[in-house]
C-alpha cells in the first residue's frame, strides 16, 4: 500500500509538471504563431520589406524615402545634401506666428529638405490647417502622434513630401482664415470642410501607414490636378465618405490625376469612397476592404480604375456590389473599370466596364510585383501607423 502511495504521488508530480511545462510555452508558441504571420507580411509587402526588417532603422531613418513605389516612385528627392534633421519637442501651435520645436515651425519655416520627427508621443491639436512645404518628411515611427480635435493637414500647389506614421482623426471644418505657409509667408486659407489630408494640386506625395478616422468630410482628398500619388499601408476606418480623388465633376484637369492605391485597409464602418474617382486614374492594388455600405470604388466623368488582387469582403447585408457609377445622361461606355485576379468573399461581386482597360504604365523605379489576393490578410496586417518600441522593430 505505501509502494502505491508513493507511486501515485510521483504520477501526481509528473503531471503536474507536465501542466507547468504546458503553460509556460503555449504563450511562447502563440507569440511564435504571430510572429510567423507578420513575418509572412512583411516578406510580400515591397516597402515594408524595404526598411522594417532593419534593426537600426533609427539610425538610418531616410531609408524609409528609397523604398516607396507606385506614381509618387522613389523619394530620393527628399534626401542627401543638405538634408535637415527637425525635431518637433513641443505640441501646441500658433498658426501666424510658430514657435521652434512646433510642428507647423517644421513645416512652413524651414526650407529646403527636412527629415521631421517627434522627441516623444504627443497630441497635437493644429488651430488652423498645417500647410506643408516641398521636400518635406514627416516621421512618426518611434511615438504616437495624434493630430487630432480640430484642423488638419493640406497640402497646396507643393511636392516631394512623405506622410509617415501618423494617427489623424476627428478633424472638423474651419472657416477662412490666414496662416503660415510654405517659406515663411503668410497665406489665405479658404473654407476648408474637415478632411483628414487635402492635397491640391500637389505632386509626388507618399502617404504611408497612417491611421485615419472619424472625421467631418472625408479621410483624405486629392484634388485640382493632383498626381504621382501614392497612398499605401495606411489604415482608413470609421467614416462615411473615405477619399476623393478628383474636385468636381467640372475640374477637367484632373484627366492627368494619377494614384495608387496599395496595401490598404478599409474597414471596420467605413460606408463609400474607397475611394470615388473623377476623370483620371487609379491603381488600387493588394487592398482589403472589410465591408461597406453603399459601395467601395466609385466614380464619374468616365475614370480609369483597374482593380488588381484585392480582397473584397461584402457586408453581411445590403449592398454586396463593389462598385458604383455616376453617369452622364446613362453614358458609361467609355468607362474603364475593371477587375483583374480579385477575391471576393461573403457574395461581393465586381460589375466591369471595357473590361483589359488601360495599364498602369509604371517606369521602372514605380514598378512593383502583385501579390496573390489569398495573401491579403497578411499583408495588410500591419496597416495604419506602427507601434515602434525603443527596443525592438517596427
Amino acid at each position: 500500500m505505501a509502494l502505491q502511495g508513493i507511486t501515485k504521488i510521483a504520477f501526481l508530480w509528473r503531471f503536474a509538471l507536465a501542466l507547468v511545462i504546458v503553460m509556460l510555452f503555449t504563450p511562447n508558441a502563440t507569440l511564435a504563431k504571430r510572429s510567423t504571420k507578420m513575418a509572412a507580411g512583411l516578406n510580400v509587402n515591397v516597402i515594408d520589406r524595404c526598411w522594417r526588417w532593419n534593426p537600426n532603422w533609427r539610425s538610418n531613418r531616410q531609408q524609409l524615402a528609397t523604398c516607396s513605389v507606385g506614381f509618387a516612385g522613389k523619394m530620393t528627392n527628399n534626401i542627401g545634401r543638405g538634408l535637415i534633421q527637425y525635431v518637433v519637442t513641443d505640441s501646441s501651435d500658433n498658426p501666424l506666428n510658430p514657435k521652434p520645436g512646433t510642428l507647423r515651425y517644421g513645416a512652413t519655416m524651414i526650407g529646403g529638405k527636412k527629415w521631421i520627427t517627434f522627441q516623444r508621443s504627443m497630441n497635437i491639436k493644429l488651430e488652423k490647417p498645417l500647410l506643408i512645404s516641398s521636400f518635406t518628411t514627416i516621421d512618426g515611427r518611434g511615438a504616437e502622434v495624434h493630430i487630432a480635435g480640430n484642423a488638419c493637414l493640406m497640402i497646396y500647389k507643393e511636392n516631394n513630401i512623405i506622410i509617415h506614421g501618423l494617427r489623424i482623426h476627428h478633424c472638423k471644418p474651419q472657416a477662412p482664415s490666414s496662416v503660415m505657409g510654405p517659406g515663411s509667408k503668410i497665406m489665405a486659407v479658404g473654407q476648408v470642410d474637415g478632411d483628414a489630408i487635402r492635397l491640391v494640386t500637389a505632386s509626388k506625395v507618399w502617404l504611408d501607414h497612417n491611421t485615419l478616422y472619424k472625421c467631418s468630410d472625408g479621410l483624405l482628398d486629392v484634388t485640382r490636378g493632383s498626381t504621382e500619388i501614392t497612398i499605401s499601408n495606411n489604415w482608413f476606418r470609421y467614416q462615411d465618405k473615405v477619399m476623393l480623388l478628383g474636385h468636381d465633376d467640372g475640374y477637367m484637369r484632373d484627366k492627368n490625376m494619377k494614384v495608387t492605391l496599395m496595401y490598404n485597409h478599409f474597414g471596420p464602418n467605413c460606408n463609400q469612397r474607397m475611394p470615388r474617382i473623377r476623370y483620371g486614374y487609379a491603381h488600387v492594388v493588394n487592398n482589403l476592404y472589410q465591408g461597406w455600405m453603399q459601395y467601395a470604388i466609385g466614380g464619374s466623368m468616365t475614370p480609369s480604375v483597374k482593380s488588381q488582387a484585392n480582397l473584397f469582403i461584402a457586408p453581411k447585408s445590403g449592398n454586396k456590389e463593389v462598385t458604383w457609377r455616376k453617369s452622364s445622361e446613362g453614358k458609361t461606355g467609355s468607362w474603364k473599370f475593371f477587375s483583374v485576379d480579385d477575391v471576393f468573399e461573403n457574395g461581393a461581386s465586381f460589375v466591369q466596364s471595357n473590361a483589359g482597360g488601360t495599364k498602369p504604365g509604371y517606369s521602372r523605379e514605380q514598378d512593383f510585383a502583385v501579390v496573390d489576393a489569398r495573401y491579403v490578410r497578411s499583408l495588410t496586417k500591419s496597416s495604419g501607423a506602427l507601434r515602434c518600441t525603443p527596443r525592438s522593430k517596427c
